[in-house]
């Protein structure tokens, strides 16, 4: 049953997220690259956007329940002046996946941005991702762009040196 967020489901959206993002997050990969950043892990960054896109909009995120636990989620961002809908942020429970739980999720948010009196739907997935790359296309997205994201250390640490 797709429903709409509930701040209690909050908790249980992290965990879902961190669970399935393991493998296609920037905040992982900035962190197998340089180590922990700012003393803060990959899991609490990426935790902190599904804060975010609860903050930003609420009504805009539905959740995939199965006998009462919430095991998938979409969030969504409406922008009234481009017209155009972005989805942030989809998982399924890697228990749950292959059960059409995120087409439902994908099709509740385009229902939603149609709703809503948008144009078109944008949705963001990395090249190492092999769900989302197959998976959108199959949900009618095309390909328009790709993006490299880049790090650059700001505070190289310095070697210790023995100063006698």
């Amino acid at each position: 049953m797709i429903r709409k967020y509930t701040s209690s489901d909050l908790e249980t959206l992290r965990k879902i997220t961190i669970i399935c993002f393991e493998r296609v997050s920037i905040d992982k990969n900035i962190e197998d690259g340089y180590g922990l950043i700012g003393a803060i892990g990959w899991k609490t960054r990426k935790a902190k956007h599904i804060e975010a896109d609860v903050g930003i909009n609420p009504d805009g995120i539905f959740v995939v329940e199965i006998d009462n636990q919430v095991v998938g989620y979409i969030t969504t961002r409406i922008n009234q002046t481009t017209k155009i809908g972005e989805i942030p942020n989809l998982a399924v429970h890697p228990k749950f996946q292959h059960q059409g739980l995120g087409r439902q999720l994908i099709q509740a948010s385009l229902d939603y941005f149609r709703q809503e009196g948008m144009h078109m739907a944008k949705i963001e997935t990395l090249e190492q991702n092999p769900v989302g790359t197959t998976f959108y296309p199959k949900m009618g997205f095309t390909e328009i762009a790709r993006q490299i994201h880049y790090v650059q250390p700001l505070n190289p640490e310095v070697p210790n040196q023995d100063l006698e």
